[in-house]
């Protein structure tokens, strides 16, 4: 059973920075993608950041150029480096990995991230 928790959340002014970080329970290089997704009250939770085994990254048009993933193998982590933070930015996020052997799906239980003045 993979085990993930997510870090890093907090209530932020617009423009400014939050660092996420999502700590797993084996190694983040076993898993084929490792992503961060967010999810307002009331929609569908939508994908923010992915990573692919090979480096691959991926990202919502909405937060291309703010947002940066990234894995840390001294930490064992998966993070998101959000920048230029904007209102439509509050979500709980989520960090979500797929294991190649079985490929199933694992989620964190998310981070509350607040944009606002």
């Amino acid at each position: 059973q993979v085990q993930l928790v997510e870090s890093g959340g907090g209530l932020v002014q617009p423009g400014g920075s939050l660092r996420l970080s999502c700590a797993a329970s084996g190694s983040i290089f076993s898993y084929d993608f490792m992503g961060w997704y967010r999810q307002v009250l009331g929609k569908q939770r939508e994908l923010v950041a992915g990573l692919g085994r090979t480096g691959i990254t991926n990202y919502a048009d909405s937060v291309k150029g703010r947002f940066t993933i990234s894995r840390d193998s001294a930490e064992n982590t998966v993070n998101l480096q959000m920048n230029s933070l904007k209102p439509e930015d509050t979500a709980v996020y989520y960090c979500k990995v797929r294991t190649p052997w079985n490929d199933m799906e694992y989620w964190g239980k998310g981070t509350l991230v607040t944009v606002s003045s």
